[in-house]
This record gives structure tokens, sequence and C-alpha cells, in this order.
């Protein structure tokens, strides 16, 4: 990778083997399990795992609400993305409302190269994990009316929450690595989050999935977007490090 790309992180980040041309998922998996939030949602995924086995009780509903997270995936990171980290400080009164996900995600658009900004801050995943869960939680109380066992449900679906919150991860940590697009699935959403990054901020809010981008209007022909003034700096105020 071309070490002046603006995107993404020099070919020092991830050291790749000698004498081996390219990088290969399992040296990028093998630098990414070195954050803290990867780590943190690994395990979560194994508790869960191992939870959902112990529980038993399968059934249809497994897959139905699995499949139907798994749908909704795409328009939940879609809405994450545009209102909450691409909000704006407000003011309320003598107050400023700026949420810390928004000065980090503005601080990672200044400095898309750098990997430790491009994941969720360990203690944000501390949050989001049992917040995952709880929401499980009560969106699996109603299919107790047509026959469905409340405890397995719920692990069902918290496993798989926790799935997409790691695919979401890794999708986004990968797409900022040296790592070049083997799939055409990658190369697809590589490409929109770099003109997310680097052509229009208001545009292109996918990262694991463009597919809420294309129902919702956000998937333009780039052609036809000016490029964004302020796609690398959204606060021109926000100059510093904000975690």
């Amino acid at each position: 990778m071309n070490a002046s790309d603006p995107l993404t992180a020099s070919a020092s980040a991830i050291p790749a083997s000698p004498g081996r041309p390219g990088l290969t998922l399992l040296e990028c998996a093998r630098v990414f399990l070195r954050f803290p939030s990867p780590r943190l949602i690994a395990v979560a995924l194994a508790v869960a795992l191992a939870a959902r086995i112990a529980v038993g009780a399968w059934s249809w509903l497994d897959l139905v609400l699995g499949g139907l997270l798994i749908a909704f995936q795409p328009f939940s990171e879609w809405l994450i993305h545009v209102g909450l980290l691409h909000s704006k400080p407000r003011r309320l009164g003598p107050l400023t409302i700026d949420p810390p996900t928004a000065r980090v995600h503005r601080y990672h658009h200044r400095h898309p190269t750098a990997l430790d900004t491009v994941l969720l801050p360990w203690l944000g995943v501390l949050f989001i994990l049992p917040g995952i869960a709880a929401t499980m939680w009560l969106l699996t109380w109603p299919w107790t009316s047509v026959g469905g066992d409340h405890t397995a449900l719920f692990v069902s679906t918290t496993l798989c929450g926790y799935a997409l919150l790691a695919t979401y991860e890794w999708c986004h940590f990968l797409i900022h690595t040296p790592y070049q697009p083997r799939t055409r699935y990658y190369k697809s959403i590589r490409r929109t989050h770099r003109l997310h990054h680097f052509k229009n901020e208001h545009f292109w809010f996918g990262v694991s999935s463009d597919a809420a981008d294309r129902v919702l209007g956000t998937y333009p022909d780039h052609r036809a977007v000016p490029k964004s003034r302020t796609v690398r700096n959204l606060e021109r105020h926000s100059s510093q490090n904000p975690q």
C-alpha cells in the first residue's frame, strides 16, 4: 500500500510475513486482537456461545430472530453513524451537549490512519455489551406468546448481537489497514467507506454493509457528489484527541 494513502495505515502498522506479497487476514487479525475492544467482544461472544449451548431448547425461532437481526443490522449501523457519531455539539441553555462518541468520531475523520481510533473505545464496549443484552431481553419477551422459550431466545439473540458487533469492528478495522480486497463484497464496502472519508461525509454511512445507504438514499453516484470541504474536519475547532 502506498504510504501516502490518506485513509490507510502505514505498512509498518501490520507487519507482513517476509517474502510474501501483501498482507493476509491472519496477520491483520493478530494486530486486531491486540486492541482491548476486540478482546472484550471476543470474550463476550465466547460466554454467550457457551451459555446458548448450555441452555438448549433450540427452535425455529432462533433462525427467525437471528435472520431479523441480520437484516436490521445495516439500518442500525446507519442510524448510529448518522444520529450519534455525526451529531454536532448543541447548546442547551448554558450547557453544550457533545457526546464523547461524536468527539472520538471527529478525531477519527481527522486521523483515519490511526488504527486505535478506528475501533470502539474499550470503555464504550463495557456499556454496549450489557446494553445489547438488555435490549435482547426485552425484545424476546413477545415471542414467548408463540411458544418460544424466553431464556433460549434471549441468549440466541444476544449471541447474534455480539457477532454483529464483532463483524462491524472487524470490517472497520480491516478497511483502514493496508490489506487489499480479494472479494467483491469487501471491495464494495471498502470503496464506499473511502468515499465517506474523503469525498463527502453526508453519504455512504455503511461500514459492514451498504444496504441501508442504498435503501435510504445515501448511496449516490460519487461522480455527481461534490467534494465536501469539511470531510476531514467535521468540526474545525476540534483539533485535539478526545480520548
